[in-house]
C-alpha cells in the first residue's frame, strides 16, 4: 500500500481520500492515476492508494463506495453489469472498436442515463473512460499442441475470466470453458496447471509476467477493454465548484495519458512477447467477431440493453 501525502497551501482543510485498485503499481492505469490525475490535486487532497487488491478485494470496490468506506477505483463494466444488467452492453465482444471509440462513445449523450443510474442508485460518479487494451487469449499450451483458428478449437480449454456474470458469459461465447478466478492467483494458476489459460491485453500481460508460464498468444481483440475512474458521489457532493472542475479535469487528464501509454505499449511489445519464446499469431478473426457476436442476440444480456443504444454505439464506429 502506497501512502501519498499532499499538503495544501490553498485549501484550509486537505481532503482525506482513499484510491483502491488490483492493479500494480506499475500498472499503465496505476501510473496514470499516480503520475497524472493525483498531483493535479495535490493542493487540497491527501490519497492513499492501495494497490494490488490490498485495500479492498477485487470486485468488492464499487460496494465500499456505496457504502463510504471508498473514495475511488478504477471499475469495469462488467463490475457494475452486477448491478445494472444494461451495462453488459459495454462488456460486449467486438462492440468497441477502439479506443477512440470508446471515448466518442462515453463522451456521448447516449452514457448519460447509465452515468446518472450509477450516482443516484449506487452512489458512485464515472469521471472518465480509461483505455485498458484489447484483449487476447493466452494459453499454457504451445502451438504445436494446440493451434487456434476458430472458436471450435478452444472447446475444452479452462480460461481464467474474472467471477461476474459477464465476464463468464464472454468466456463461453469464446468457445472456451470459462473458469472464475481472482486476478492475483492467475500467474500461480497458469504455473501450476489449474487453468489452461488467460485473456488480458498485451501489456497486462507483460507486466504480470504471464509470459513466463504460458506458451501461445492468439491474437483474438474479442474485447476493446475499458476501465471507468469511479469517485464517491457523496464525496463529490461536497467538494466546492473549483474542486469539481479540478477532480473532472485531473481524471480526463489520467485517462488520456493512459490511453497513449497504453497504445505505445501495446504496438511494441509483440516483438518482446515472441523473443520470451511464445508463439503469437492472429487467428480467424471473422470467424471469432461472428460466433461471439451471435451468441449475445436473444441472450439475457442483450434483453437488459436500452432499445437503440447498440445502433447509437455503432453509429459512432469508424
Amino acid at each position: 500500500m502506497l501512502t501519498v501525502s499532499m499538503i495544501s497551501p490553498s485549501y484550509s482543510a486537505k481532503l482525506k481520500l482513499t484510491m483502491a485498485t488490483s492493479g500494480s503499481e506499475t500498472d499503465a492505469r496505476s501510473v496514470a492515476i499516480a503520475n497524472v490525475m493525483l498531483p493535479m490535486i495535490s493542493d487540497f487532497a491527501d490519497v492513499r492508494v492501495g494497490y494490488n487488491s490490498t485495500m479492498f478485494d477485487q470486485g468488492t470496490e464499487l460496494d465500499a463506495i456505496s457504502r463510504g468506506n471508498l473514495t475511488m477505483s478504477i471499475t469495469s463494466a462488467q463490475e457494475l453489469a452486477q448491478f445494472f444488467p444494461e451495462f453488459s452492453i459495454f462488456a460486449t465482444g467486438y462492440v468497441h472498436q477502439d479506443a477512440a471509440h470508446q471515448v466518442r462513445v462515453f463522451n456521448h449523450e447516449l452514457m448519460d442515463p447509465f452515468k446518472k443510474k450509477v450516482e443516484d442508485e449506487l452512489g458512485v460518479k464515472l469521471l472518465s473512460v480509461m483505455y485498458l487494451g484489447k484483449r487476447h487469449v493466452n494459453l499454457r499450451q504451445s502451438k504445436d499442441e494446440l493451434t487456434v483458428k476458430t472458436p471450435a478449437d478452444l472447446k475444452g480449454v479452462n480460461l481464467r475470466m474474472p467471477g461476474t456474470d459477464a465476464w463468464q458469459f464472454l468466456g463461453k461465447t469464446l468457445g472456451a470453458s470459462p473458469t472464475p478466478l481472482a486476478f492475483n492467483e492467475v500467474y500461480t494458476a497458469l504455473q501450476t496447471g489449474a487453468v489452461d489459460g488467460q485473456d488480458n491485453p498485451l501489456p497486462t500481460v507483460v507486466d504480470k509476467k504471464f509470459y513466463e508460464v504460458t506458451k501461445q498468444i492468439v491474437l483474438t481483440s474479442h474485447l476493446v477493454d475499458l476501465n471507468y475512474i469511479a469517485f464517491s458521489k457523496k464525496t463529490w457532493d461536497k467538494l466546492s465548484g473549483d474542486q469539481k472542475l479540478r477532480v473532472q479535469q485531473a481524471a480526463d487528464a489520467a485517462a488520456s495519458w493512459g490511453r497513449l501509454r497504453q497504445l505505445q505499449l501495446e504496438n511494441g511489445l509483440a516483438d518482446f512477447v515472441r523473443s520470451q519464446g511464445l508463439d503469437i499469431y492472429e487467428p480467424d478473426s471473422a470467424a471469432f467477431r461472428k460466433h461471439v457476436q451471435a451468441q449475445y442476440v436473444g441472450s439475457e444480456f442483450a434483453k437488459s440493453w436500452p432499445k437503440g443504444v447498440l445502433e447509437k454505439i455503432n453509429s459512432l464506429g469508424n
